[in-house]
């Protein structure tokens, strides 16, 4: 049997976060064996259906070299769980949230045990009664939906999933419940809500009055009667905002999800996974896959042939055989998975048996078409992505019936609107890729490359420049490659104005902002619409892009038959921006006279022990109402003149942080600071000198889940990051990048998704 070919970066995250270790935390299998553990825990079910003609070493052997040359992977979930005791092998669950607190926090405990197992998981919050509605069991009144996701939010933090995985969800809220404004402003501030993507439920009568600038109803979902009435454009304005400001909350159009489910006998769905992309019936589970479409490309790029492809010689250069065969394999290899699985509660498993979605994906789809010569911004790129996924969605329904007639159909099938025999209710899906499209060393899912080249952190502070393989195999070939070149491309988010490119070059490799974000929303729709479930894509936009911008995308998806989208503005999160804001009489603050807040009586904080070469270094970091505060430092039995230089160095952090000075800025300079002599901690973790220790024990303590806001949005002389009103967007400039929360990389928003090119952590998955 073939062993994989692993880039480095493959084979680090392999390491990492996929292969099994034994107690001491030693690493205990190859890649070899986890492909092998993995094919032989999904192939052995077969032996469940004697009348069965596939065989369980047949599919072995099959499912093993689809994985293992990158044809096919499985979600994170299937990767690290199958074949082990915890065997939970579903990335996708919803629970509902009932309007009670016995129902409220049973659906917390299961959150909880989801989490631990690897899953994600989606809530509805709009049962709830609103807030300051009556209480008759208590005579109290309710504290509404948000109170109680910062619960959910809290219980999240506190379970690291299976070891390997940060717990992720989705937190829904319709838009007619009476809540909805307070709703949309829960994320705006940063840090708020941190393990929660939030959408609205925008439903058709509420497009139907924003579209005919008309009212509509809130509804108490108590009693169902109308609790007020609100203007669709001023709530579909203020949702607008919030994208345009920090990317949320997104939206799901949520009556064109439940007119396109295919079982609606079985329920209403109310909610999706944490990125949008799987919307379930409560208590439903999926589990999810995705085709490397980089791998079906026959004959040499064209690129080579110092040209731009056309739809029609594309077409002529898919290998749709080899297509065929892995859409079947996969379909088969992700029904068994639900068959091998250990689902964490009985609903679960009743739900998830009873309609048997799987959701099969792609990724690659940017590096194909490079290979194929033609550019992501074109119509050509529309009209093969509707090709591509009419396919592999006719050919997933042919291989559900084959499986059905020897399998049976789903036993929910008489709830649905199939009018034949099929295994499964839905197919298809296009998730997040993340660490898997890393391992398949291809691009993630439909999205564009963020950048054809970047430079990588690697072990010891290492810095290494990374250039997407078919273009440097273009600059190879064609003559014109230099590590100048590409250093210069990786600072650069374009290559369209790099002159020492070919022009023929330049159209062809497409980059994330040179696809327009209308553009970004037809290539959803294009693939949308030959999926059964839905779609995960970032629109991403430039820094520029005015709130107006977002309203046209919005109203676009919902006319091109979306079932959500995410918008994300570049830099919109990662900007933290100093501002002089008005003092009381209207003047600004001039430019070095920024005076920093003064010191409380009381703070809180905690100490951090490092040990450095200079002995133990033990960092207190301390707050006071409104963020990170101060900084002290007691460097061991070092002698007074160091002693010096570290109080020296925590006055300046201090003076720094009480000016508003983002903390992460503050890491960024300190970490990765270098001695003679590097000391490992009892965690395997190495510092390199006392800097790098003082600006690891910061970001240690803002991982801890403390307070990230830096100052107040009240009368002080300094804001952090001010709300701006629309009309205002030019003030907002300046960037602080996000930092991976594993390795100190930056983390780049794709899929709906954050995903770090360092390490490959991500958020969801």
């Amino acid at each position: 049997m073939k062993k994989p070919k692993l880039s480095p970066n493959a084979e680090q995250i392999l390491k990492k976060r996929y292969l099994l270790k034994n107690e001491k935390g030693e690493i205990a299998e190859t890649p070899e064996g986890l492909f092998k553990r993995v094919a032989r825990t999904v192939s052995e079910v077969e032996s469940n259906y004697p009348t069965s003609p596939y065989k369980p070493e047949e599919l072995y052997e099959k499912f093993y070299n689809m994985m293992v040359e990158f044809y096919f992977l499985p979600n994170s979930p299937t990767l690290m769980n199958a074949g082990t005791p915890l065997g939970q092998l579903s990335a996708c669950f919803v629970l509902p949230v009932g309007d009670s607190m016995e129902e409220i926090f049973d659906a917390v405990k299961k959150t909880a045990i989801i989490h631990k197992t690897g899953g994600g998981t989606g809530f509805s919050f709009s049962r709830l009664r609103p807030k300051n509605d009556i209480v008759k069991s208590t005579g109290g009144i309710a504290s509404g939906p948000v109170s109680f996701m910062k619960v959910f939010n809290e219980a999240t933090e506190a379970v690291k999933q299976g070891g390997r995985r940060r717990g992720a969800n989705m937190g829904i809220l319709r838009v007619d419940h009476p809540d909805i404004l307070e709703f949309i402003d829960c994320k705006s501030k940063e840090g708020e809500l941190a393990n929660f993507n939030i959408s609205v439920a925008l439903t058709d009568k509420f497009m139907e009055a924003l579209e005919k600038d008309e009212e509509y109803e809130l509804i108490n979902p108590r009693n169902k009667k109308v609790w007020a009435k609100l203007k669709a454009r001023d709530v579909f304005d203020k949702l607008v905002y919030g994208a345009w400001r920090n990317g949320e909350p997104g939206v799901i159009f949520i009556d064109t999800i439940n007119k396109k489910h295919p079982v609606p006998g079985a329920g209403e769905i109310e909610s999706t996974n944490p990125c949008g992309e799987q919307p379930l019936l409560p208590y439903e589970s999926c589990n999810l896959g995705s085709i490397n479409l980089a791998k079906f490309v026959k004959g040499k790029p064209v690129y080579l042939s110092k040209k731009i492809g056309t739809y029609g010689e594309a077409v002529k250069k898919i290998d749709w055989e080899s297509l065929r065969e892995i859409v079947h394999l996969s379909v088969h290899f992700l029904d068994n998975v639900i068959d091998a699985n250990h689902f964490p509660f009985k609903e679960i498993r009743e739900m998830t048996l009873s309609n048997r979605k799987i959701g099969l994906g792609i990724m690659g789809f940017a590096d194909m078409l490079y290979q194929l010569g033609i550019p992501y911004t074109s119509e050509d790129a529309l009209k093969l992505a509707e090709k591509i996924m009419k396919f592999i969605q006719d050919e997933a329904v042919n291989k559900s019936r084959e499986l059905a007639e020897f399998k049976g159909p789903f036993p929910n099938i008489d709830k649905s609107i199939y009018k034949f025999p099929i295994r499964n209710a839905t197919l298809t899906t296009i998730a997040p890729t993340g660490t898997i499209s890393m391992i398949a060393d291809t691009s993630s899912g439909i999205e564009p490359l963020f950048s054809l080249a970047y430079v990588k952190n690697v072990l010891g502070g290492e810095k290494l420049l990374y250039v997407n393989k078919y273009f440097e195999e273009a600059a190879r070939e064609l003559g014109f490659y230099s590590e100048e070149l590409m250093e210069k491309i990786s600072k650069s988010r374009s290559i369209k104005k790099i002159e020492e490119i070919p022009d023929f070059v330049r159209k062809i490799f497409d980059t994330t902002f040179d696809v327009t974000p209308l553009h970004h929303v037809r290539i959803q729709a294009a693939f949308q619409k030959y999926v059964d479930n839905a779609v995960s894509k970032t629109i991403n936009m430039p820094n520029e892009a005015k709130i107006e911008d977002v309203a046209t995308v919005y109203k676009e998806a919902y006319k091109l038959g979306l079932k959500g989208l995410t918008v994300y503005r570049d830099g919109s999160r990662q900007e933290q921006v100093i501002k002089v804001a008005k003092s009381e009489g209207g003047e600004r603050r001039k430019p070095g006279t920024l005076a920093p807040r003064p010191r409380p009586n009381i703070t809180r904080g905690k100490t951090i022990k490092m040990v450095t070469e200079m002995g133990n270094c033990y960092i207190t970091i301390n707050e006071d109402e409104y963020g990170l505060f101060e900084v002290f430092i007691h460097l061991g039995k070092s002698g007074s003149s160091a002693m010096a230089f570290t109080e020296a160095i925590g006055r300046l952090i201090s003076l720094a942080l009480r000016s508003g000075v983002s903390p992460q800025e503050i890491i960024k300079q300190l970490k990765g600071i270098k001695s003679s002599t590097p000391t490992r901690q009892d965690t395997g973790e190495v510092v390199f000198s006392v800097p790098d220790a003082i600006g690891k024990a910061l970001e240690k303590y803002l991982k801890g889940g403390e307070q990230l806001e830096l100052l107040p949005s009240k009368s002080r002389s300094l804001m952090f990051k001010p709300i701006l009103k629309p009309g205002n967007e030019k003030e907002d400039s300046g960037r602080e990048q996000d930092l991976c929360p594993e390795c100190g990389g930056v983390l780049v928003h794709q899929e709906g998704c954050y995903i770090c090119m360092d390490c490959g952590y991500s958020k969801c998955e």
